[in-house]
This record gives C-alpha cells, sequence and structure tokens, in this order.
C-alpha cells in the first residue's frame, strides 16, 4: 500500500524572511564584481580593429543605402 501523508497534523512551514534592501543591494554589488572579474577583455589590438570594421561596414552600407535611395528618386522621378 501507498503511504499516505496526514495533512492535517503536518506543521505548516515557515516562510522564508526576505534579506533587508540594504542586504540585497550590497549583495548584487558583489556579484557584479564577481562577474566583471570572470570577463575576457579584448587586447587594445583588437578594440582597434573591431573599430575599424565597424566603421568600414558603416561607409558601405551608407553608401549602398544612398545609392539605393538616389536610384529609386529618379526612378520616381522619371514616372512622374
Amino acid at each position: 500500500m501507498a503511504e499516505t501523508k496526514d495533512t492535517k497534523n503536518a506543521m505548516p512551514e515557515k516562510k522564508k524572511k526576505k534579506p533587508g534592501l540594504f542586504k540585497r543591494i550590497g549583495k548584487f554589488f558583489r556579484e557584479s564584481k564577481s562577474e566583471l572579474k570572470k570577463v575576457v577583455w579584448p587586447t587594445p589590438k583588437q578594440v582597434v580593429n573591431n573599430t575599424g570594421v565597424v566603421l568600414a561596414m558603416i561607409v558601405i552600407i551608407g553608401a549602398f543605402v544612398g545609392a539605393l535611395d538616389f536610384g529609386l528618386t529618379m526612378l520616381l522621378r522619371a514616372v512622374v
């Protein structure tokens, strides 16, 4: 036979009390500091390289969108 629990005689579980506001804020900053120690930061050379790639892509995409806009504007003027 399966064992059944008697809910009438069971003691109600005590609610866990949350720590105070300042303890939670302190815990947040301690954990944030711990996580920042785990970060692998890029070297200055990598930062410069990645920045160059981003700027080049901005110029290329900007030129493409500008050319597309110009072409569609000319097409619209020719039709109207």
